[in-house]
């Protein structure tokens, strides 16, 4: 059984709206083992949402279609289906009945133009779940002497995700007949490459290729690391299970301290899940990095580690972090290691947390843009390290932070063990 997902409106592809509907829809196929090949955007134009339909159609047996479903001029989904389908469209007195219903119930009058969406390509059928005023469509037809649907969701993300995981999954399951389960999970890493880890699990790639039960994909995702995708297919959800876990277990193997986490996992989110362990509490000062750390810090959950924060940028503030920390650093000293170092002292001795954490680095013509330095402060002492990162300032505030919370995450949780 193949599935089509095609996104109607002009607005995603003007990149107004992003096209969140059709990565989720695509998940749920995945969920229930429903091959997938093609999504497409089309924009609000007759011919071209038709032409999009009738490559999906010619292609997969069935076509999820967001969006295009509501009352004004520019909702034609329903009308293109209908061209596709070769059919009229007949008025559903139900719906009409329900859409007013929705308006009197409150308090408000119902423009005329809603009863648009009470026009239903003839032979289609409307889905029980409409949380708004557009209904979803069933919409069977033979193409070429095939039986194949066509199903049509409104674009806004809650009313889509109530059809689709209703009647659009139900439907494409009876019709395909098969409850194989497909399922990913996502090993999440900080330090090496994209064709480094490429390198080091080529031949666990060659190995899944041969055997055919699962596939590894990489995605380089910035500051959020390089993602190892793990995806299983099996008759159901427990043995998809098992095939996760020991390909997981297979890749931390090979990849060693790298892999930080797992799915959702986020570097701030496993950092303080660590620290909060082991009973830890964190203090954080910033120069380059202007608040990022923190910033990604207080919303993770564990953030109740976290004792404060300070974006030491003023002299002032620097100064009082340095006095804390007991140590004197020269202006020719800022950004470097002598500094990163005072500052996490201090800033670990003004909230008197248990780990201290700094970032250092200077943006102007005494150093080159991209060099930093950071430091962790414990009370077993002072770790320092200098980088040089991508030369443009949001990088350089991004990488500085992430790359110091790793290292965080390799030498003091590490250390503790737990």
């Amino acid at each position: 059984m193949k599935c089509e997902v095609v996104a109607v409106g002009t607005e995603l592809l003007l990149g107004q709206i992003v096209d969140t509907n059709s990565s989720w829809i695509g998940e749920q196929l995945a969920a229930v083992g429903i091959d997938s090949h093609f999504q497409t955007k089309v924009g609000d134009n007759p011919r071209r949402i038709a032409d999009a339909l009738r490559l999906a159609l010619s292609r997969s047996d069935a076509v999820i279609v967001s969006g295009g479903l509501g009352p004004t001029q520019d909702d034609i989904t329903r009308d293109v289906i209908a061209e596709v389908m070769g059919v009229e469209l007949v008025h559903d007195e139900m719906v009409a009945a329900k859409i007013r219903e929705m308006f009197s119930s409150r308090g408000r009058e119902m423009p005329a133009n809603n009863l648009r969406q009470a026009l239903v390509p003839d032979g289609a059928s409307t889905m029980d779940e409409q949380p708004g005023t557009a209904p979803g469509l069933v919409c069977p037809m033979v193409v070429d002497g095939v039986d194949k649907v066509v199903y049509a969701v409104p674009g806004v993300p809650m009313e889509m995700r109530q059809m689709v995981g209703g009647t659009v999954m139900t439907d494409l399951r009876r019709r395909a007949g098969d409850d194989a389960t497909i399922a990913s999970r996502v090993i999440r890493t900080w330090g090496n490459s994209e064709s480094g880890l490429a390198e080091v699990l080529a031949d666990h790639i060659d190995r899944l290729d041969s055997e055919g039960h699962a596939t590894l994909a990489f995605l380089a995702s910035g500051v959020e690391g390089l993602k190892v995708r793990i995806t299983a297919k099996g008759p159901d959800q427990a043995s998809v299970s098992r095939l996760l876990d020991a390909e997981e277990a297979e890749v931390r193997a090979a990849l060693g301290d790298i892999v930080f986490g797992v799915d959702d996992d986020t570097m701030e989110s496993v950092v303080l899940a660590g620290l909060a362990r082991s009973g830890q509490t964190l203090a954080v000062a910033e120069t380059i990095s202007g608040g990022y750390m923190a910033s990604r810090l207080t919303p993770a959950p564990g953030s109740h580690v976290l004792l404060g924060a300070v974006v030491a940028t003023g002299d002032a503030v620097r100064q009082r972090l340095y006095r804390l920390a007991e140590v004197e650093v020269a202006d020719s000293d800022r950004g470097s290691v002598a500094e990163a170092a005072a500052l996490a002292e201090g800033v670990r001795q003004m909230f008197d947390a248990d780990v201290g954490l700094a970032t250092a680095g200077l943006s102007d013509t005494r150093r080159p843009s991209g060099e930093v330095a950071v430091a962790i402060a414990t009370s077993s002492g002072v770790d320092t390290v200098e980088w040089r990162l991508p030369r443009d300032h949001d990088r350089v505030r991004q990488f500085s932070c992430i790359g110091l919370l790793d290292r965080v995450r390799r030498t003091v949780i590490a250390a503790d063990g737990r």
